[in-house]
C-alpha cells in the first residue's frame, strides 16, 4: 500500500490536470487527450466553459483555434448553421485516422477523443435496452431522420425540419426526439456545434470505420474508463473515479483492478484511493499555473472533489435568484500557488473585463503577505483573461481586499 500526505495527493492531481509542471505541448489536442473529456455547457460569460478549460491550461490560445482543434475544421454550409463551406461528399469514414472528436454523454455532454468511441459503447447499449430516455420516440421519425442524413447531411436539427423555439427538454419536437436518440444509441454523431447548435452526421460517414467495428463489451468499455479516469486525476477515491465518466460506483469495484491503478492511502481522506502508477513514478514539481477556471473545469467538476483535495466548496449560482447569490452569478475558481484561493464573477462591458465580486479564501488574507501575493494571483489572472477576451482595462467593483494594496497590484501587472 502506498501511502501520500493529502498535500501530495493534491499535487498529484494538479499535474495529472495540467496545472503544475512545464505547460502541456501538443495544444489542444493533446490536452483533451490528458483529461479525455471536455464538458459542454450553454452558458458564456468571457467564453463558453469548453474555450475556458484550454486557456487555463495553455495561455491566450485563439478561441478559433480552440474550435478548430475540437472540430477538426468541420465547417459545413447551411441554411439554419450559418456555416461556411461544405464537407467531402458523403461517403463512409476511413478506417486509418482516429483523430478528431465527438460529443457524447461522460461526465455530461462533453467532447471526446474519437479515439474513445469505442469506449461508449455500454452506454449506447443500456440507452437502446431501454428504448427510450426523456421522451417516447416518435414512429417513423428515425427513419426519416436517418434519410436525411444519409442525403443532406451533415444537418442541425433546425436543417432537419423540427426544431421548436424552446430549447427545454420536455418541449422537444419529434425530429428533435428522434435526433437525439439516434445520438443516444450511437447511429449519430455530433460532429461539431456551430452557433450552440449541436451538427449531426451519421455514424458510419463520421466514425473511422475501424473504430466503428470495435466492438468492446460493457467490462472492456468500463476497464478503460475508469483507466483513463484514473490517468486525468492522478489520484482518486472509487467516488472520483465513478463520477469522471458518470459510472456506477458497483462499476468500478467491478474493474479497478484490471484497470491497473495502484491503491493507495491517502492522509485525511476516509475512503480508499487509487493512483495511476505513472503518476507515482515521479514527483510532482514545477510551475504553478495561475488562472480563472470555468465552474465546469475538470478540476472542479466534482464539488466533493473539489472540497476534499482543496479545502474549496464552490457552488454554480447562475440558477440561483439573484437575492441569494453569494459569490455571483458565474463565480469561477481563482487558481494559484497550487490552491484554489478564491472566486471571481466577471463581465464585459465593452473592452473593459469586470470583476463584479471577488470573494477571497479566509486564508488567503489571514496575513499581510498572504494578502498581499492574493491581490498579485488576482491581478495577474485578470489581465491575462482581459488580454485573452480582447479586453485593455480591468475593474473590479466589490472585494474585501484593501483597495490600494489592489490597485497598485493590478498597476504593477498590467502589461500595457
Amino acid at each position: 500500500m502506498v501511502e501520500l500526505s493529502a498535500d501530495e495527493a493534491r499535487r498529484l492531481q494538479l499535474r495529472a490536470q495540467g496545472f503544475l509542471g512545464a505547460r502541456p505541448k501538443g495544444g489542444v489536442p493533446a490536452m483533451l487527450e490528458r483529461l479525455g473529456a471536455v464538458q459542454l455547457d450553454t452558458i458564456s460569460v468571457l467564453a463558453r466553459s469548453h474555450e475556458l478549460v484550454p486557456y487555463a491550461r495553455l495561455g491566450p490560445v485563439g478561441r478559433d483555434r480552440i474550435e478548430a482543434a475540437y472540430w477538426g475544421g468541420r465547417r459545413a454550409t447551411g441554411s439554419g448553421a450559418g456555416r461556411s463551406t461544405r464537407p467531402a461528399p458523403p461517403g463512409p469514414a476511413t478506417s486509418g485516422s482516429a483523430g478528431g472528436t465527438f460529443e457524447y454523454w461522460a461526465h455530461a455532454a462533453s467532447i471526446l477523443p474519437m479515439a474513445d468511441w469505442p469506449l461508449f459503447a455500454f452506454r449506447r447499449r443500456a440507452y437502446l435496452r431501454r428504448g427510450w430516455r426523456w421522451h417516447k420516440v416518435p414512429e417513423g421519425v428515425c427513419d426519416e431522420i436517418r434519410a436525411r442524413l444519409a442525403a443532406d447531411g451533415p444537418l442541425t436539427t433546425k436543417e432537419l425540419g423540427g426544431a421548436k423555439a424552446s430549447a427545454d427538454w420536455w418541449d422537444w419536437s419529434d425530429h428533435k426526439i428522434g435526433i437525439e436518440w439516434l445520438l443516444d444509441i450511437g447511429e449519430v454523431v455530433c460532429v461539431e456545434r456551430v452557433g450552440w447548435r449541436r451538427v449531426y452526421d451519421l455514424a458510419e460517414r463520421a466514425v473511422p470505420g475501424g473504430l466503428l467495428a470495435r466492438d468492446l463489451d460493457d467490462d472492456a468499455c468500463l476497464t478503460a474508463l475508469v483507466s483513463r479516469a484514473g490517468r486525468a486525476l492522478g489520484v482518486a477515491t472509487r467516488g472520483d473515479l465513478a463520477d469522471y465518466y458518470r459510472i456506477k460506483q458497483d462499476q468500478v469495484d467491478r474493474v479497478v483492478e484490471a484497470a491497473g491503478l495502484v491503491p493507495v492511502e491517502v492522509a485525511g481522506w476516509t475512503q480508499r484511493a487509487w493512483a495511476d502508477p505513472g503518476a507515482l513514478a515521479s514527483p510532482p514539481k514545477g510551475r504553478h499555473a495561475t488562472a480563472l477556471l470555468s465552474p465546469f473545469d475538470s478540476l472542479v467538476w466534482d464539488r466533493a472533489r473539489a472540497s476534499r483535495v482543496f479545502g474549496f466548496d464552490h457552488r454554480l449560482e447562475a440558477y440561483v435568484p439573484k437575492a441569494k447569490r453569494v459569490h455571483g452569478y458565474f463565480a469561477m475558481p481563482l487558481l494559484a500557488g497550487g490552491r484554489l484561493i478564491g472566486r471571481v464573477d466577471p463581465a464585459r462591458e465593452g473592452r473593459t473585463l469586470i470583476a463584479r465580486q471577488v470573494s477571497m479564501e479566509p486564508w488567503a488574507t489571514r496575513t499581510a503577505a498572504r494578502t498581499e501575493a492574493s491581490a498579485t494571483a488576482l491581478a495577474t489572472a485578470l489581465w491575462r483573461a482581459a488580454t485573452w477576451v480582447g479586453c485593455d482595462d480591468v475593474r473590479i467593483e466589490r472585494t474585501t481586499l484593501p483597495p490600494t494594496l489592489l490597485k497598485t497590484a493590478l498597476t504593477t501587472t498590467s502589461p500595457s
